[in-house]
């Protein structure tokens, strides 16, 4: 039986939360980054990326925050699952809310994280272009995503 999840908006003071799920998250799936750059990611988390973003977290039984996904102008610009919750329906739930809800259709994915890339194939997200680096000029090609792009 699948456990009870439910989607809301965090407030300001669960995301000391919501980057202890990013970094549970990354660490589990980003093996290719190393220490000093996840270090780098997670300070830019408070001040700059999650204020720019719409956010949705999903909370289980016990009302832990479990995942979350950002979303701005149509783009999933990110979606972390907690280590110990991830192949439970939470990523599935969360990026079916940003696309039905919020209107998401694109987004990007590491290229180095074939999980998260077979996750997004597997929701209907089609490859459509790549890019050599990060967002911040760093050499961790991205992958870019539609939905649906060959219909």
């Amino acid at each position: 039986m699948q456990p009870t999840l439910k989607l809301l908006t965090p407030s300001v003071d669960e995301y000391p939360e919501l980057i202890r799920v990013w970094e549970s998250s990354v660490r589990a799936t980003h093996d290719f980054l190393p220490e000093h750059y996840l270090v780098a990611l997670r300070d830019k988390l408070l001040p700059q990326y999650l204020p720019a973003v719409t956010l949705v977290c999903c909370k289980d039984e016990r009302q832990s925050i479990c995942g979350f996904v950002g979303v701005a102008k149509q783009d999933v610009h990110m979606l972390f699952v907690a280590d110990g919750q991830r192949g439970r329906g939470v990523g599935k739930r969360l990026l079916q809310h940003a696309v039905q809800v919020l209107g998401a259709d694109r987004l990007d994915v590491n290229e180095q994280n074939p999980q998260a890339l077979a996750f997004y194939q597997h929701q209907g997200f089609e490859v459509v272009g790549r890019s050599e680096t990060d967002g911040l000029g760093q050499p961790y090609p991205l992958l870019h995503l539609r939905l649906g792009a060959a219909k």
